[in-house]
């Protein structure tokens, strides 16, 4: 809707950024009676660059939404096809209890107005078209956020400020957001292609990624089914502040397209190219003030391995729900990120920095793709599988291994 004619309001949680993380924190929030307005600088739908992909960790996360006949016509995904080095191997999601064995798909542009309708439908307010361009504060908290709409200049005073507003983050930026460079971060390309594959149940992934000369490149490509005749297909390069990727992702896409077109049926090249940068394993500082968090992608809330961040997306709007009664948050939503990702973004972030060195993924793979075993691993943590709460062999050796990276890290996660 538009603008609302008075030039202030008040609520009790502002929630920035109609994405997956504010519009599912609007729906907690309105659910438990909160005044709630979501705001977001797009008009709806609008798309977003992404996989679209949906883990099992997202579906559960789903589930306490009480969205998953949301996707009772979606396709039902069983796992992960992984091809690289000569090898296939077809490694499904492990459904050990607290998670499903099944992930979906659904395009971002209607996934994240499904979700906001969902938010709205349960009590929350929203405004789109209406970008945050300045902050008022007193003694570290938010008192105003100033918004620019069609109509003028709107001044919300929240009790409470979530911020939700991407990978790029303006308003975190002006509230003291700040992106650090040297571990992994990603740059990804995506387009849609017609298909006549489809209604595959798995999600396809290359591990080999090569350049348009045949060099090999420091990421992977994948294909996601989504149904009705479409898939999602996508490249994605790891890179550091030392390692920049220098990766002109569309001729990449392209002859990744080319590459996977006799196995997904391709029926027309790829349309809707799209491309972002994308900071990963919490590798932002400033994420929380005495009455405000930053959730989701704004957060760094992305595996740095894949690029995953819906899962995370969702969770961190649960989380952060739950804290917005707490009188300073400055320090406490930090840990509370720690607390739930620090050792397993401090791991993957460094296993990721190994990752961008072509070589490394070459010895891997070929050695990782010729065990099943190895790669049901490899797919539980890439897949964010694994949580505190595991107590297997697995989930005890990447705490451990997470823990020690975290001793080594110059700057932890979300600091």
């Amino acid at each position: 809707m538009n603008a609302p004619n008075p030039t202030r309001l008040s609520t009790d949680v502002l929630v920035v950024g109609a994405g997956p993380a504010g519009s599912a924190a609007a729906i907690h929030l309105a659910r438990a009676g909160r005044d709630v307005l979501l705001v977001d600088a797009s008009a709806f739908p609008r798309d977003k660059t992404c996989g679209d992909g949906l883990t099992p960790r997202a579906i559960a996360e789903l589930d306490t939404l009480g969205m998953t006949p949301y996707l009772a016509d979606r396709p039902r995904i069983e796992g992960l096809r992984l091809h690289g080095w000569g090898a296939t191997a077809e490694i499904p999601w492990p459904g050990d209890g607290r998670f499903p064995n099944w992930g979906s798909a659904v395009p971002r542009m209607e996934f994240d107005d499904a979700l906001r309708r969902e938010a709205m439908s349960v009590g929350a307010r929203m405004i789109t078209g209406a970008k945050a361009t300045a902050v008022s504060r007193e003694r570290g908290a938010v008192t105003a956020v100033t918004l620019r709409t069609a109509t003028g200049t709107l001044e919300v005073r929240p009790r409470a400020l979530l911020v939700a507003d991407g990978v790029r983050s303006p308003l975190g930026k002006i509230l003291g957001r700040d992106w650090h460079r040297d571990t992994a971060y990603g740059i990804a390309g995506r387009a849609y292609a017609t298909s006549d594959n489809a209604d595959t149940p798995w999600m396809g992934s290359h591990l080999e990624l090569r350049g348009e000369a045949g060099e090999p490149l420091p990421g992977y490509g994948w294909v996601f089914p989504l149904g009705n005749g479409v898939v999602n297909l996508g490249v994605g390069a790891l890179a550091t502040s030392k390692r920049p990727a220098h990766v002109a992702l569309r001729p990449v896409l392209d002859a990744y397209a080319s590459l996977v077109s006799e196995e997904w049926a391709l029926t027309a090249a790829p349309v809707r190219h799209a491309s972002a940068l994308l900071p990963m394993g919490g590798a932002v500082s400033g994420v929380a003030g005495r009455n405000w968090m930053l959730i989701g992608d704004a957060a760094a809330c992305v595996n740095p391995l894949n690029g995953e961040g819906i899962d995370y997306a969702l969770e961190t709007a649960r989380l952060a729900a739950a804290l917005v009664d707490e009188p300073d948050l400055t320090q406490i939503w930090p840990q509370t990120l720690r607390s739930h990702y620090g050792t397993a973004f401090s791991a993957a972030r460094r296993l990721a920095g190994l990752l961008t060195l072509p070589h490394t993924v070459a010895a891997l793979g070929r050695v990782g793709l010729r065990s099943p075993a190895l790669m049901a691993m490899v797919v539980r943590v890439m897949g964010n599988l694994i949580t505190p709460e595991d107590s297997d062999l697995l989930a005890r050796a990447w705490r451990t291994v997470g823990a020690a990276s975290t001793r080594l890290d110059s700057r932890p996660p979300f600091d």
